[in-house]
């Protein structure tokens, strides 16, 4: 049972932001320490990509473990009431993006997803850069 009444639910949940998020921020300031140079939320691509590195023909997705349903992950925990709501609204946000990998790698982009329980490793940073270098190379 929701503890909270529905209006005040309804305004928590407009504060949950779709860009420039905390996961967003620390990948993006991550990468620019590390002297790659991006363009954010690029309009003209499908989908609006998080980062673009333009020199590695790159898009970067930062997806969040609950709203994108991270398998295996402990933090894609499904709530306990409107289940059926729940199931609709994940369901379209994985749907959405798989359409949309499918669409940039259609146009040549190399696609990499980050999920925000992967910030959290030690050795992400290094796997990162390898999987950037590697995919704009061809391998």
């Amino acid at each position: 049972m929701d503890t909270i009444d529905k209006e005040h639910r309804s305004w928590n949940m407009s504060r949950i932001k779709s860009e420039d998020t905390a996961p967003e921020m620390a990948l993006r300031s991550f990468l620019h320490r590390a002297g790659f140079r991006y363009r954010i939320h690029v309009k003209t691509l499908p989908g609006k990509p998080d980062i673009v590195l333009p020199k590695y023909k790159t898009v970067i997705e930062v997806r969040g473990c609950f709203w994108h349903r991270h398998p295996g992950c402990k933090e894609a925990t499904t709530p306990s009431t409107h289940i059926e709501f729940w199931q609709k609204k994940f369901a379209g946000n994985v749907a959405r993006d798989k359409k949309t990998e499918a669409e940039l790698t259609a146009l040549g982009w190399n696609y990499i997803a980050v999920w925000e329980c992967e910030l959290k490793h030690p050795d992400f940073a290094d796997n990162l850069i390898t999987r950037i270098k590697l995919q704009s190379a061809g391998g």
